[in-house]
């Protein structure tokens, strides 16, 4: 019917809006453990700044919420998502590290940041270096 053939163009073209849509990285977001990462100044050249709290950590110190430091590319096409990365230097522990997310927006329009980290903590010796880096995947969705 009509109607049917009209409903599926609709939401065809509500799809597809989504899709082209670009992710905003400013505000809060939040990952599969609790920890919460605030993006809160994006400036034109493509830099930002914000706050990570971790949920978790190899310590037996004070978890604080820490500075993060970033830079996105710029879409090369419209409707294509920038790309980025950004550092967190832990206020509690003498570790670094690394994110290099990519944001995804589901049919919805639900974004999720899908990162990839790399851990550097601070060692006594040179020989204890093998055992001072940690990779990992986190994901994170945004908080309304």
């Amino acid at each position: 019917s009509q109607a049917s053939n009209s409903a599926r163009v609709l939401m065809l073209l509500l799809s597809l809006l989504i899709m082209i849509r670009t992710c905003e990285l400013q505000g809060l977001w939040r990952n599969e453990l609790g920890s919460n990462m605030t993006i809160s100044a994006l400036d034109a050249s493509g830099t930002f700044s914000g706050s990570y709290q971790t949920a978790v950590a190899a310590t037996n110190k004070q978890i604080l919420v820490s500075p993060l430091q970033g830079a996105q590319q710029p879409p090369g096409n419209k409707g294509h998502q920038p790309t980025f990365g950004f550092t967190v230097q832990w206020q509690f522990a003498g570790m670094t590290v690394v994110f290099i997310p990519l944001c995804f927006m589901d049919r919805r329009g639900k974004e999720m940041l899908e990162m990839a980290w790399l851990l550097r903590e601070e060692v006594p010796t040179r020989k204890d270096s093998w055992k001072a880096i940690r990779v990992g995947t986190s994901v994170f969705t945004r908080v309304k």
